[in-house]
């Protein structure tokens, strides 16, 4: 997964007095987990270019989701997500 607040980008287009962040959805994280935090979460599901810097892939750019809210719940999101694909997995 990720650092807590590395892979948010602050986005204050939207609105100037409360920045928002972006919480990036790693590939392969469950369609389930993604649904369960838009439900319990005060998040929107975003569309986000990032390149992506590993393996065969260093320098591409892609398409990826993101979750994005206020910095208290983007933390929030990203805690329960790791949490969430965790326990899918087995760990």
């Amino acid at each position: 997964m990720s650092d807590e607040i590395n892979d948010e980008q602050k986005n204050e287009s939207q609105c100037p007095e409360e920045p928002l962040y972006d919480v990036l959805i790693p590939p392969g994280v469950p369609r389930s987990v993604i649904f369960d935090i838009t439900k319990k979460f005060d998040v929107e599901v975003v569309e986000r270019k990032q390149v992506l810097k590993f393996a065969n892939m260093d320098g591409d750019e892609r398409e990826l989701l993101a979750f994005r809210a206020r910095r208290e719940v983007s933390e929030q999101v990203e805690k329960y997500m790791i949490e969430r694909v965790r326990a899918f997995i087995g760990e």
